[in-house]
């Protein structure tokens, strides 16, 4: 079963073996079908390197005989229909045919179920195959998704597929590194290791047909569904035992977005104006417009302020304008607070004005079921290269240029943290809680229906953006998943991007002619490219706003060993738990730390990992733990469990770990230390205390901080820093 040289090659494909393809899908198109015949399958894998057994086409009986007798058996034989999708389903397949008369007597018997099966159907033929013997089964393949585009899959093959579902997927083209992480991201990756004696697959061999697979799909954008179920997988190689090309010659993939530079150089404009129009401002309390522009003014904007009214001469002491056309200066973004029936007018009034942004607070679009307003909005901003953020938002806010352009509540927080939401309510969250938590943002930014500017946009803006560290966003869908996956790679290398997507549970999956396409559940997707870009996936909004905040307050650890030091054995536990949880990995404790770990906590105690110091120790035992934990080079992380006790109050121990940080950073040693504090409502100061010195700690959860701890471990290793 040793696959040709041609076969095996890494992807490279020339001009020739697109023409052969091309000719193929050609010929289908001018007989008006959607799929591909296993012939022309076949035709195509071989032009692409991709294994598949040795075959033939019989037209007779006798023809089935002499084919198979040619090939030696066992053959498999199968139905050639173009109307036939489901071969199996048709009975139109007779696996271990082995001598020629079974060829013979299968020839006929596939027939007959065909025909009684669609009696109209086109048949063309009788496939013969070489039967694959043994091996691992798998799937891979390829669909084609409203957001993202074109998908490869892996998985487990044959029947397990639709019963374990245990598929994942990558942006097409892949790479060989994109490859070879999807076998070992289904859940049952060690099958592929070899199991109960069995061989280990090749894994070169599977990576080079996932990879193969993607080129092809990517390279013909009408080819919308691919199927390779089974594929063989041993020792020595893999080939595919059955192929399913489908095709829609009206797909038409989305067109590319704009340039970075592009999208950079308007955001600018927009999140950092020298001047800001509001469009329906009034003096009337209780008005969006009068809200935006109370905002702008006490909120401390220092750029110009221009009101818009078709009858006021001023509002707020400030001179007001009937159009923006009336005003003498540049105006960089226009904040719309008037009835959506107006807006599409008003809108282009801004395009003549040449303002590069529209801030559309008002709602009444496509969430309304008004989506004709929205189309008319979109076509004004194209027309005339208005970036259009919203409409149905809350606005935003800029904290370094004390831009607060929203109705909301009034935001002067300073931070690093960008945040984005696409829901009104969600954004007001995000308000309370970085206010609460005395976290600080950059930003906040309302997205809402997203007629235009997108999550990528704002990734683009917030990469280049020096005040932000990080970036956060809610999602309920993703405009263009490409974009942002493209984007999030690029940008998730030097900061990091955390995203919650709101709608995990959602069926998602569509109606599909292929396993492939059957399996793809929306959220499965999300979930594989998120990580392939490098996101840090939030389950939560609590998570995501955790993340936020406690991220950039961790540096970055310089390995993988994690050691808990806890003062409750109960609490070791469950940090235990959550450590596997969360991804880490718990330091394997050397004999020559554990015992410098004996020398300090009492006989009774338990070194290893989790060091369980117990809770009747003074403080002086944490401190000398922690102070050895963070000296040795062989830690990277520390976790930090507390228990309330008269013998070391909450404050007095968060004290005594903040001096200790301090002694040992001074001294060079900088890791990752986070803690969970259990006991009565005195450990909320000190955890608090802990916080804003730069340890996330937090009190009556296990879970929260070793939460953290992971999401920066994830950003750090996409990054490439560990």
């Amino acid at each position: 079963m040793a696959h040709s040289q041609d076969a095996a090659r890494k992807i490279d494909v020339g001009q020739q073996a697109k023409a052969e393809v091309r000719k193929i899908l050609d010929a289908v198109k001018a007989d008006k079908r959607t799929s591909l015949t296993a012939p022309e399958g076949k035709l195509v894998c071989d032009a692409y390197g991709i294994p598949v057994p040795k075959e033939g086409v019989a037209k007779s009986a006798a023809d089935a005989a002499k084919i198979a007798t040619g090939m030696g058996f066992p053959v498999v034989m199968k139905i050639v229909s173009p109307d036939i999708l489901h071969k199996t389903e048709a009975g139109g397949v007779i696996v271990g045919v082995k001598t020629a008369a079974e060829a013979e007597k299968a020839y006929e018997t596939i027939l007959a179920n065909a025909k009684k099966y669609k009696a109209d159907a086109k048949i063309e033929g009788i496939q013969v195959q070489q039967m694959l013997l043994g091996g691992t089964e798998v799937i891979v393949g390829s669909i084609t998704d409203n957001s993202f585009g074109k998908l490869v899959a892996f998985g487990l093959g044959g029947v397990l597929v639709e019963v374990l579902k245990d598929v994942t997927f990558r942006l097409a083209p892949a790479t060989n590194a994109d490859a070879l992480s999807m076998l070992d991201g289904i859940q049952a990756h060690e099958m592929l290791e070899g199991v109960r004696g069995g061989d280990p697959v090749n894994r070169e061999a599977l990576a080079d047909i996932i990879v193969n697979v993607s080129q092809l799909v990517s390279d013909f954008p009408e080819i919308i569904e691919l199927d390779l179920n089974p594929v063989f997988a041993t020792k020595k190689d893999a080939i595919a035992a059955d192929v399913r090309i489908v095709v829609d010659f009206d797909y038409k993939p989305r067109p590319a977005p704009r340039s970075n530079e592009e999208i950079v150089t308007a955001m600018n404009r927009i999140m950092m104006p020298k001047a800001v129009a509001v469009i329906g401002a009034s003096s009337e309390a209780g008005k969006i417009g009068n809200s935006v522009m109370k905002n702008l003014i006490n909120g401390g904007y220092k750029g110009q302020i221009y009101p818009i009214h078709p009858k006021a001469d001023e509002i707020m002491g400030i001179k007001a304008y009937k159009s923006v056309k009336d005003v003498p200066g540049v105006i960089d973004t226009a904040v719309f607070a008037i009835p959506a029936k107006f807006v599409a007018e008003a809108l282009a009034e801004c395009g003549e004005k040449k303002i590069p942004g529209a801030v559309l607070i008002p709602s009444g679009f496509a969430e309304a079921g008004a989506p004709e307003l929205q189309e008319e909005i979109v076509k004004v901003g194209q027309k005339y290269n208005i970036r259009l953020m919203g409409p149905n938002i809350y606005g935003f806010y800029y904290t370094p240029a004390n831009l607060c352009a929203t109705f909301c509540t009034a935001y002067d927080v300073k931070g690093s943290a960008a945040l984005s939401s696409q829901s009104g309510g969600i954004g007001m969250a995000i308000i309370g809680f970085s206010r609460s938590a005395k976290m600080g943002v950059s930003a906040i930014v309302g997205l809402g229906n997203k007629s235009d500017i997108d999550e990528d946009d704002l990734l683009a803006f917030f990469e280049q953006d020096p005040n932000t560290t990080i970036i956060a966003q809610h999602c309920e869908d993703l405009k263009d998943g490409r974009a942002f996956a493209e984007a999030a790679k690029r940008v998730s290398k030097k900061k990091p991007v955390v995203v919650l997507k709101a709608g995990r549970t959602s069926a998602g999956a569509k109606a599909a002619s292929s396993h492939t396409g059957a399996l793809a559940g929306n959220d499965k997707i999300y979930e594989d490219v998120l990580k392939q870009s490098g996101v840090i996936r939030a389950r939560s909004l609590r998570q995501l706003l955790e993340f936020a905040r406690g991220i950039p307050v961790l540096p970055t650890p310089k390995g993988e060993n994690v050691l808990i030091i806890t003062g409750a054995g109960g609490s070791g536990v469950l940090l235990s738990d959550a450590v596997v949880d969360n991804g880490l990995s718990l330091m394997s404790m050397p004999p020559d730390l554990d015992a410098a770990f004996r020398k300090f906590i009492p006989p009774f105690g338990a070194a290893g990992n989790p060091v369980d110091i117990t809770g009747g120790e003074p403080p002086i035992t944490y401190v000398n733990t922690v102070k050895l934990g963070l000296s040795d080079d062989r830690i990277h992380s520390l976790i930090l469990g507390y228990w309330h006790t008269i013998v070391t109050p909450p404050m007095v121990f968060a004290k005594n770990m903040v001096e200790v940080k301090n002694e040992m950073e001074a001294k060079g040693f900088v890791k990752p230390i986070v803690a969970s504090l259990a006991g009565d409502i005195e450990v909320e100061e000190a955890a608090e205390y802990l916080y804003q010195n730069g340890i996330p700690a937090y009190a009556y959860s296990t879970e929260l901080p070793v939460e953290v701890l992971g999401a920066k471990y994830k950003w750090a290793r996409g990054a490439g820093l560990l």
